[in-house]
């Protein structure tokens, strides 16, 4: 009979090949099924994240424009306010005309640095 023990032997270690292949096969499965879990848990995050910055991008360029609306608003109204020199200006002393238009070309660049500011990607 030592051909029966040679046989159970043999059918004794592949059964424990086997095992052991079973065993290596199911905690590569739960391994890779974590992986996927954490995938999923990273992507669902980069989504809420470009949500936030796609909604912090619409604000940003909403309050450009009001603020672009504003500047613009403001330099109409200053110069409503220096539109009567104008006229006057001449009778005004030179120091009195040079100031207000120095004050004029101020006003004027400051509202194309405010104009450029509030421009998206200026």
């Amino acid at each position: 009979m030592p051909d029966d023990d040679r046989t159970n032997d043999i059918a004794a270690e592949l059964a424990r090949h086997v095992r052991d292949t079973a065993y290596t096969a199911v905690g590569l499965g739960v391994l890779s099924l974590q992986r996927v879990q954490a995938l999923r848990h990273d992507l669902a995050r980069n989504e809420r994240l470009d949500e936030g910055v796609e909604r912090l991008r619409t604000g940003v360029a909403a309050g450009s424009q009001q603020l672009g609306e504003w500047i613009e608003g403001t330099l109409a109204f200053v110069s409503e306010q220096f539109g009567p020199i104008g006229p006057i200006g001449a009778q005004l002393p030179e120091p009195a005309r040079e100031l207000a238009e120095r004050a004029r070309r101020g006003i004027e660049a400051i509202g194309v640095q405010l104009r450029h500011l509030a421009t998206p990607g200026g």
